[in-house]
């Protein structure tokens, strides 16, 4: 069994406030994470219980503008 891996996010491009999911790197299944505006960054979480076990991931911020902003990466 791996340890829960916790992920910062340190910045976001786009207007406050965000909805935050985080994916797998084929881009599904996506999990809600929290919906936090930017006087909370840089925000942790910790990965979902059902995917803890990957390692590649895609974070998927919906702003205020209805913009999606993805940013892929993987956990070593």
């Amino acid at each position: 069994m791996n340890m829960p891996s916790l992920v910062t996010v340190s910045d976001i491009a786009g207007t406050s406030p965000y909805e935050i999911y985080l994916c797998l790197s084929g881009g599904s299944p996506c999990y809600y994470i929290d919906y936090i505006t930017s006087s909370e960054l840089p925000y942790n979480f910790v990965v979902p219980i059902p995917i803890q076990n990957n390692l590649g991931f895609c974070l998927k911020v919906i702003d205020a503008d209805n913009c999606t902003i993805n940013n892929c990466f993987t956990i070593s």
